[in-house]
């Protein structure tokens, strides 16, 4: 799988992430799209695979692995943080 095929999610409007996710299915014609999130942008993350699957890409599309982790960095202060991670698979049927 491709890199291009992985879409981040941050604090752009959702339906950005949304549109993203629809176009690569239809435009690139992936049969793979990872969504990929951090910390407070789970949910969000969540909420946009969800959406895809179904109300746009209705019985075109379902959701694969989901894979939970933690990635542990130094914030801006010094302080060793560790943050949750989420990456859900959505897959063309």
């Amino acid at each position: 799988m491709s890199e291009d095929n992985n879409i981040f999610i941050g604090s752009k409007p959702f339906m950005n992430y949304v549109t993203g996710v629809v176009m690569q299915f239809t435009t690139n014609q992936a049969s793979e799209v990872v969504i990929k999130a951090r910390g407070k942008f789970i949910s969000r993350a969540v909420d946009v695979a969800e959406v895809a699957a179904k109300r746009f890409l209705v019985n075109s599309i379902a959701v694969g692995n989901i894979n939970v982790n933690s990635e542990e960095f130094t914030n801006r202060e010094g302080r060793q943080v560790r943050v949750s991670t989420i990456e859900i698979a959505l897959k063309k049927l």
